[in-house]
């Protein structure tokens, strides 16, 4: 399982030497703003793709995108 934690800036170091004393923390690095945003818009995509799939939403098409260019 993979976990996103948001951490003050001021206490990432002491919480990342905490992360990775645990031996059953596999991996644990650090994430720049710019992976955390494309992480996030990523997954409001896939849930609206899901909701879309159930038909609880209407997306819209690749030629209303360019029509709206």
């Amino acid at each position: 399982m993979k976990v996103l934690i948001d951490i003050p800036d001021n206490e990432a170091s002491f919480a990342m030497k905490v992360l990775k004393s645990l031996s059953f923390v596999k991996k644990a690095k650090p994430m720049s703003e710019a992976t955390v945003d494309l992480w996030e818009d990523l997954n409001e995509a896939a849930y609206e793709v899901r909701l879309h799939k159930q038909g609880k939403l209407k997306l819209k098409t690749a030629q209303d995108l360019l029509n709206e260019l």
